[in-house]
């Protein structure tokens, strides 16, 4: 989870007087964690679960702080979910289905979730990405041909979850009787 920074007076840094539902995030100075086991090169070094620290259900959300070249994932679309980009710093670039444009900070996009909604972005930058936290869910790498199977949020139902080739396709009858 990602922590405050310490240069700020505040009391209880992430939280609003004693409730303890309603929490904060700051986008622009908390800090982000580095590598974690599912850094890759030319991805991110340093994010964080906006949406965890701040409890929240319904959306997802997470920031990263975007190198020069770095993409915050693969590009991809999803079935039915709809994502946001934010643009907090610096000057990403945004790639969709109609090509690549400079975004700066200050910009929002909002992805539709279906094949035109299809995206990615890389640094240099600091960016939020939110999305509805909507199970199950497909999600479609049109780059690598890959199909992903999201069930329900990370952590759970891992025996269904996974990526596949589009070409490794079968018939809805294969081995049934």
């Amino acid at each position: 989870m990602a922590t405050r920074n310490p240069n700020r007076a505040d009391p209880e840094p992430s939280r609003f007087g004693k409730n303890d539902r309603v929490r904060r995030f700051n986008l622009f100075s908390d800090e982000l964690e580095a590598e974690d086991e599912w850094y890759r090169p030319g991805y991110p070094k340093r994010a964080a679960a906006v949406d965890e620290a701040i409890g929240a259900t319904k959306i997802g959300g997470a920031v990263y702080e975007l190198e020069e070249g770095e993409r915050v994932c693969p590009y991809h679309y999803h079935h039915g979910v709809e994502e946001w980009l934010f643009v907090v710093a610096g000057t990403p670039t945004l790639r969709t289905p109609d090509g690549e444009q400079p975004l700066r900070a200050g910009d929002v996009v909002c992805f539709p979730g279906s094949p035109e909604g299809a995206h990615t972005v890389h640094g240099p930058g600091r960016v939020l990405m939110l999305s509805d936290e909507v199970w199950p869910a497909v999600v479609v790498y049109p780059d690598s041909d890959k199909v992903g199977a999201r069930p329900g949020p990370w952590g759970t139902h891992t025996d269904d979850r996974g990526n596949f080739r589009r070409s490794d396709a079968v018939d809805y009858w294969d081995g049934e009787q």
